[in-house]
């Protein structure tokens, strides 16, 4: 069971982190909303990095945003937190190949594997947290201006790079979240140590104790008695 939860637990992984490296580089973050419009020529549709135009004949062009001071907060940020989310699944990945059970990387030493295996785990949490925040910040300022009646500005809508996003937070979540699980787990070689080292305790130190004392009382000569000892 425990090794099953941690192939799992990898699986989920390597998704959450490809999902998160096709959430950043899709053009739709948002896009321009058909809302209140008669006639439709162009429909513009932004991410993290550029914002592209397309006409009705499916020609498009992209161009970067000239300058990264010159964005706003909430964007810089949602960078930063997107490219966190891919380092910390990364971190994750490699975590979890070393602390499998059923991994020879990283040795035999089981508990200091199930302990990098916890590590990995929180990894995994960690990046579907970034990438939830990210995501989720972005679309509360899309919502925020479009049910805005004083904004005069291009009104947009959630694009499905943002759905990507909270797919590939929400498939990271679950994945640290089984290594999590799999590390309270005891294999049966852990069951066999345990028991063997439990054996030994409990055996040893008795039988120790009564050779001792078998052999201190049959050093004492007869001669050193009384006779009010056999009375």
């Amino acid at each position: 069971m425990k090794d099953i939860l941690q192939i799992i637990a990898l699986l989920l992984g390597f998704l959450a982190c490809g999902s998160a490296v096709l959430s950043l580089h899709n053009h739709s973050w948002k896009v321009s909303t058909d809302d209140d419009s008669v006639i439709i020529t162009t429909s513009i549709f932004e991410n993290l990095w550029m914002s592209c135009a397309a006409d009705s004949t499916s020609n498009f062009n992209c161009w970067n945003f000239p300058s990264m001071l010159a964005l706003p907060g909430y964007i810089q940020a949602c960078r930063g937190l997107m490219i966190t989310s891919i380092v910390l699944g990364t971190f994750g990945l490699v975590a979890t190949l070393v602390g499998m059970q059923c991994s020879k990387i990283g040795g035999e030493n089981y508990v200091t594997k199930d302990r990098i295996a916890g590590a990995g785990g929180v990894f995994f949490i960690l990046q579907g947290l970034c990438t939830m925040i990210a995501v989720s910040w972005y679309a509360f300022n899309i919502t925020q201006e479009f049910f805005d009646p004083l904004f005069l500005g291009i009104k947009y809508e959630i694009g499905e790079g943002l759905y990507i996003g909270w797919s590939s937070a929400t498939i990271a979540l679950c994945g640290g979240s089984c290594l999590l699980c799999s590390c309270g787990l005891r294999s049966p070689e852990d069951k066999k140590s345990h028991l063997k080292k439990f054996s030994s305790y409990s055996y040893q130190p008795q039988s120790s104790h009564t050779v001792q004392t078998v052999s201190a009382t049959s050093n004492i000569p007869s001669s050193q008695y009384g006779l009010n000892a056999y009375v």
